[in-house]
C-alpha cells in the first residue's frame, strides 16, 4: 500500500503542471483541496515547505497576488506555448503523418503544458481537405528504418502503388524488395529512404512501403557510394524525388523571379546578369518530367537556355501536352 504522505509532493507537482498556468494559478486552499481529494490531509504550512522543495528541484513556481490570498502557478516550462503551437502545425500539416496518428502525437504535445494551454492546442487552425497519407504504419517504419541504419543491416519491404481504384497495386508483382538503407529524406512533405538497391543508389517512399523487416544476417552495402553523395546536391537536384540523371542545366529568369530562384537553389547559387530584365542561373537538376512542370509552371518569364537534349526535352513535353488537348488526344469521356 503506498504512503500518501510520502508521495503528496509528486501530487502538489501533478497538479501545479496540469491546471496551472500564467492564465490560471491556483490559491493554497485548491491545492489543498486536491490533495485532499487524493486522501492526503496536510497543513497550510506544511504545503508551503513542499512547494519550497519543488523549486529547490527545478520547478519553475511563480507566484502573484489575488486579491488578499496567494495564487501559484508554472511558469517555465520545457516547452513554452508558442513552441508547441509550431510543433502542433507542423503535425497537422505534415502529408506523411496519418489523421488518426496527428491526433495522438497533439494530444501527447498538450501534456507539456496546462490543461487550459492544450484545449487551445486542439482548437488550433486545421487545414480543411488536407490530404494525408493513409499508410498508417509510416509511424513505426521510420523508428524501423533507424533501427536497421543504427545496427548497419539491410532491410526488405514490399512497394506498392495505388491504381485509379484506390487500390494497392504490388511492384514487382508483391516481390520483395532488399535494400540497404542510409537516409531518411524529406522532400514536397513526403518521407523518402535513400537506400543502396541493385548496384546504385535509389530512394522509396516511405508511406508505399509495407512490411518492412530487419535483415539482422545481411550488412548494408553501399558505403561508399553514400559516403562519396553531396546530400544537399542530390536532394537540391532530384525535384520531388523523381529519378533523372543530375546535369548541369543553364537557366534563364525573369527578374521578378529572382525570389523563386534563391528559395530553389539557395543563397549560393550564382545569378549572372543576362540583360536589363534577366539573370541566369547554372545548376544541377535531375532533368525529368517533375523538373519540365515546375518550369512550365514559371510561365514565360524562365526557359532552359542549356544543354540542348534538356531543352528538347522540354519541347518534346510541352508537345506531349499540347497533343494531349488536341483532336488526336485521348477523350477521358469516352473512355467512362
Amino acid at each position: 500500500m503506498v504512503n500518501q504522505q510520502k508521495v503528496k509532493i509528486a501530487y502538489i507537482s501533478e497538479y501545479l503542471t496540469q491546471y496551472t498556468d500564467e492564465e490560471h494559478p491556483a490559491t493554497g486552499t485548491e491545492i489543498l483541496d486536491y490533495l485532499a481529494s487524493r486522501g492526503i490531509e496536510i497543513s497550510r504550512q506544511a504545503l508551503y515547505g513542499d512547494l519550497n522543495a519543488l523549486e529547490d528541484i527545478g520547478l519553475d513556481i511563480q507566484t502573484v497576488r489575488m486579491g488578499s490570498t496567494t495564487g501559484y502557478f508554472i511558469g517555465e516550462r520545457d516547452f513554452q506555448l508558442p513552441e508547441l503551437k509550431l510543433l502542433v502545425d507542423a503535425v497537422q500539416a505534415s502529408k506523411f503523418i496519418t489523421a488518426k496518428k496527428s491526433m495522438e502525437l497533439i494530444e501527447k504535445l498538450g501534456r507539456l503544458v496546462s490543461v487550459h494551454q492544450a484545449a487551445g492546442l486542439r482548437h488550433q487552425v486545421w487545414v480543411r481537405g488536407r490530404v494525408k497519407t493513409m499508410n498508417e504504419s509510416i509511424y513505426y517504419n521510420v523508428d524501423k528504418l533507424h533501427s536497421a541504419m543504427e545496427g548497419d543491416h539491410d532491410i526488405s519491404f514490399r512497394y506498392f502503388t495505388w491504381n485509379p481504384r484506390k487500390e494497392q497495386v504490388f511492384r514487382r508483382d508483391g516481390e520483395r524488395y532488399t535494400a540497404s538503407p542510409w537516409a531518411l529524406l524529406l522532400d514536397n512533405e513526403n518521407y523518402y529512404l535513400l537506400a543502396y538497391e541493385n548496384g546504385g543508389m535509389k530512394h522509396f517512399r516511405v508511406d508505399k512501403m509495407v512490411d518492412i523487416r530487419i535483415e539482422n544476417i545481411l550488412r548494408r552495402k553501399g558505403a561508399e557510394v553514400f559516403s562519396e553523395l553531396n546530400m544537399a546536391a542530390y536532394t537540391d537536384a532530384h525535384f520531388g524525388m523523381f529519378s533523372g540523371e543530375s546535369t548541369p542545366v543553364k537557366l534563364c529568369f525573369h527578374n521578378s523571379l529572382a525570389g523563386v530562384a534563391v528559395d530553389f537553389f539557395g543563397s549560393d547559387a550564382i545569378m549572372v546578369r543576362y540583360d536589363d530584365e534577366h539573370f541566369t542561373v547554372t545548376v544541377d537538376v535531375a532533368v525529368n518530367i517533375q523538373f519540365f512542370g515546375w518550369l512550365a509552371g514559371l510561365g514565360d518569364k524562365a526557359r532552359i537556355m542549356a544543354p540542348q537534349s534538356a531543352v528538347d526535352g522540354m519541347k518534346a513535353h510541352i508537345a506531349s501536352l499540347a497533343a494531349l488537348y488536341g483532336d488526336a488526344g485521348p477523350n477521358p469521356a469516352e473512355a467512362v
